[in-house]
């Protein structure tokens, strides 16, 4: 059986100021290593790693992890 998260987020999914709410509140969201690269679309965040920067991806998800957490994209107890 999954399980299922609350998300404390401040704009729905599919909502119509998603695209703009999620493009000013990520403009600060950046890779920590130089070489890899964040690419940000509407509601999504791809990280890529190139092989040769690939000690740095813990330190690139704790980044986002970090990032997540000072604008209010955290994940809530699980309810069962």
């Amino acid at each position: 059986m999954l399980e299922q998260l609350i998300i404390s987020a401040s704009i729905i999914q599919g909502s119509a100021i998603l695209p703009a709410s999620y493009d000013v509140t990520a403009t600060d969201l950046t890779a920590v290593s130089p070489g890899n690269i964040l690419y940000k679309y509407t509601d999504d965040t791809y990280i890529i790693i190139p092989a040769q920067n690939v000690d740095t991806r813990v330190t690139e998800l704790l980044n986002i992890e970090v990032w997540a957490s000072q604008n209010n994209h955290t994940q809530q107890d699980q309810v069962s």
